[in-house]
């Protein structure tokens, strides 16, 4: 299992390049770690695809699909005041913006605090270089 940014998700339910080296690796879960905004952030970037034309009905509708069954699987790290709090330190931590803090304090939360040896799989440059500096292995590499 490992735990799955936003970023990392989004290119496999809008088949975008990205999607060859994620795909490999949600091939290789039976279920994933995902921080319980995921799911409002990647409807953000689908409707965001769909108002700009990048995409039409089906492929919304396919998205959507596929996103509904990947959390039906997944881990979902809720909302906490440990994992708010959490978040507060990491912006004075790394250059993140609110969003990103809750993710990275989210896997932070589902690794117990012990990140060392556990993936976090994530697209976004500053995010990555933050779990890195917090210890996850990033993917993909």
């Amino acid at each position: 299992m490992r735990f799955w940014d936003a970023s990392a998700l989004v290119p496999l339910l809008t088949s975008e390049p990205e999607y060859q080296g994620v795909g490999a690796l949600l091939r290789e879960d039976d279920s994933v770690a995902l921080w319980w905004g995921t799911h409002v952030e990647c409807l953000s970037a689908i409707w965001r695809k769909m108002r700009a034309r990048d995409m039409e009905g089906l492929q919304f509708r396919s998205a959507v699909q596929v996103l509904g069954a990947i959390e039906a699987e997944a881990l979902i790290i809720q909302p906490r005041p440990p994992v708010r709090d959490r978040a507060g330190q990491l912006l004075g931590n790394h250059a993140l913006v609110a969003g990103d803090a809750f993710q990275l304090a989210a896997a932070l939360d589902w690794a117990g605090g012990k990140p060392t040896g556990l993936a976090f799989v994530s697209l976004d440059r500053r995010l990555r270089e933050a779990a890195l500096k917090e210890g996850f292995q990033v993917l993909p590499e």
